[in-house]
């Protein structure tokens, strides 16, 4: 094992006793099937005034480590070996009365998901109220004052009349920023944040992030991140601890370990962290050739003659042969014209809005949600949608799968308004295009095995008999990396990166030509990210496939995108090739984008830099970010019954 000792930045003149030191930690969880190791001799310090960052992936015991300094561990988990020390005194075994007084007073944390650690029951106020009461703080009239103040420090605008709000009125940057308030309630030494902004957008998190550096440098407090995202800590922190396996695998000064990393886990953790840098996975003539191969399926399909044969007295196209897709069960046609030089798609003049409640209760106004969004995706490409959440793009998605009607306008597939599709037109539909969604741990049925996850869609398109359905199963398994032994397994028993390749497959279950991917890789590790990226970069050259991808990481669709379509406020403000936007972009807000992203400036080991100053004149909105209007919006699926 490989480490590089941490010393603290500004050491000569530096404190020398560290606020908080980790010493050969050991923490066992108890499990049904024994004793489980989840942190292996961790050690690590953290200086007054520093910002040191845990980065690792999912399970390599950086949480863990976290909740054990505040001893908010699960129940089956206990520190079994090592010392946790704060300023000096041993904390790892004290009296619960003793956590109490060290919780909020001494170390604060920000918890991980804002959607899930507030109270839904409980106005916000009340919650930061609460932590300032039980730190004996304030309160009274006083804690309620010092509720507004905290709102206000966190950078919400407004703060009197957000704080008698309930957290269903917040945005996802808003919540996060009450649960900053709470942590930094009580003025405590050391604040742990837990992935802090993981499920927040990038100008969202940078506004969060920087406030949380403004706050802390005024209060001298020290910070431990615990964060996925190589860029963010790189950016934020003066030291890196690097995780694998419960184990602290290395650690030292945040450039020098990102410049010359010494574990063979950190270079992979490295090259694998997509960024400004990141460049396209596969090349351009490689991208030509998937191009050209999916346009000749395409003609194949439709009866088109070869280009190589052209005939200029040529009359209309005989009768098409579908392609078979599975165990010879052809594709339906829709019936419309169709060019394989012809994009797939053509979304035109499309406007979606919502009623929203105002605040009389029984009257509603209209929300534009998506405002005149034009664009198309040829053959065998990927058009990428990005934006700020509530930017209206994952709306635009489910209008693309007629999951949604829109208000005006109209997508094409194959020179047919789908919006027009009922029955078997909508029937076909469904098989052609097919979606990956965002959440791998909420998108597939716990109560289904995996060969009944996979196998479903084929069952009720009537494809096949049971056997070829298996062994289409079986192949679908192959094409995503993962053992035919799986089938029999549930969901609960698969990491985020399985999980999110049985949905891959679900998605191919009947050979669509177009995948809507909604935020497909936003979930998951950078490891298992780029993992997931490179499948579906293979899968695009060996099938030919179209893809619209949804996402507000701007690093991830360099990577994976022919060309980039940018939304604002339900408006696309730039779109063009994915080359030009990122190497000239033409509007302010994607400017402000491309310099949002964590780490985009810092060069990492073997990489250059692409380095984008964000516009002038561009303040931080925070407490007016957009998506705060779709919290009231009525859910037309909801209200249908939808999922």
């Amino acid at each position: 094992m490989t480490t590089t000792s941490t010393t603290p930045a500004g050491s000569e003149a530096g404190p020398a006793q560290p606020l908080l030191e980790i010493r050969d930690l050991e923490i066992t969880f108890t499990t049904s099937s024994g004793p489980v190791q989840g942190v292996r001799s961790a050690n690590l310090e953290v200086y007054p005034g520093e910002t040191v960052a845990i980065v690792g992936e999912s399970g390599s015991g950086k949480s863990t480590t976290a909740m054990a300094i505040a001893h908010l561990l699960d129940k089956n988990g206990a520190i079994t070996g090592g010392q946790i020390l704060f300023e000096g005194r041993d904390i790892t075994h004290v009296s619960e009365k003793e956590i109490r007084v060290l919780r909020g007073d001494q170390v604060g944390l920000v918890p991980q998901d804002p959607m899930s650690n507030l109270n839904p029951m409980w106005r916000v106020g009340a919650q930061i109220r609460e932590t300032l009461q039980a730190n004996g703080v304030a309160k009274g009239a006083e804690a309620r004052t010092r509720t507004v103040e905290l709102l206000e420090e966190a950078g919400l605008a407004d703060a009197a009349r957000r704080a008698q709000q309930y957290p269903h009125e917040f945005s996802g940057g808003m919540k996060q920023r009450a649960l900053i308030a709470m942590g930094l309630a009580a003025r405590p030494k050391l604040l742990v944040a837990d992935e802090p902004t993981s499920a927040l957008d990038v100008t969202v998190q940078q506004q969060i992030l920087d406030h949380l550096d403004s706050l802390t440098a005024e209060l001298g407090v020290a910070v431990l991140l615990i964060t996925h995202d190589l860029g963010l800590a790189a950016e934020r922190a003066q030291h890196l601890v690097v995780m694998y396996k419960g184990q602290v695998v290395e650690s030292g000064p945040a450039l020098e370990l990102l410049q010359n990393p010494q574990h063979p886990y950190t270079q992979r953790l490295i090259s694998a962290a997509p960024s400004l840098a990141s460049r396209r996975l596969v090349s351009a003539a490689q991208r030509a050739e998937v191009r050209e191969q999916a346009r000749e399926s395409a003609q194949e399909a439709a009866g088109i003659p070869e280009a190589s044969e052209p005939s200029a007295d040529a009359g209309p196209s005989a009768p098409s042969a579908a392609p078979a897709a599975t165990a010879d069960e052809p594709v339906p046609e829709l019936g419309g014209s169709r060019t394989a030089a012809d994009p797939v798609i053509q979304v035109q003049g499309l406007t979606k809005s919502f009623p929203i409640r105002g605040s009389v209760p029984w009257r509603t106004t209209p929300f534009l949600a998506v405002d005149d969004v034009s664009f198309e995706i040829e053959r065998g490409t990927t058009t990428a949608i990005v934006g700020e959440s509530g930017s209206g793009k994952s709306t635009v998605a489910q209008m693309v799968l007629k999951l949604l009607e829109p208000t005006e306008g109209r997508v094409l597939f194959e020179g047919r308004d789908v919006t027009t599709f009922t029955g078997r037109d909508l029937k076909t539909l469904r098989r052609r295009v097919q979606p990956i969604f965002q959440n791998p741990y909420g998108t597939l049925d716990p109560m289904y095995s995996i060969f009944r996850t996979i196998e479903e869609p084929l069952r009720l398109h009537g494809i096949g008999d049971a056997k070829s359905r298996e062994a289409k199963v079986r192949d679908l398994l192959d094409k995503v990396a993962l053992p035919s032994a799986m089938m029999r397994r549930y969901p609960n028993e698969l990491s985020g990166g399985q999980r999110q390749r049985i949905a891959i497959a679900r998605a191919l279950a009947l050979d669509p030509e177009v995948v809507i991917c909604d935020e497909a890789v936003s979930a998951l590790d950078v490891l298992v990210q780029a993992q997931v990226l490179e499948l579906l970069n293979d899968l695009q050259a060996e099938l030919g496939l179209s893809y619209l991808f949804i996402t507000h990481d701007l690093a991830v669709v360099r990577q994976i995108a022919d060309s980039t379509v940018v939304m604002e406020k339900g408006k696309v403000v730039e779109q063009g090739t994915t080359d030009e936007v990122f190497h000239s972009p033409q509007q302010d807000y994607t400017k402000r984008l491309l310099a949002a992203i964590p780490g985009g400036s810092i060069p990492l080991a073997g990489s250059e830099t692409i380095d984008v100053e964000a516009p002038e004149g561009l303040a931080d909105e925070s407490g007016d970010e957009r998506g705060e209007g779709p919290d009231d919006v009525i859910d037309p699926f909801a209200q249908a019954g939808h999922v």
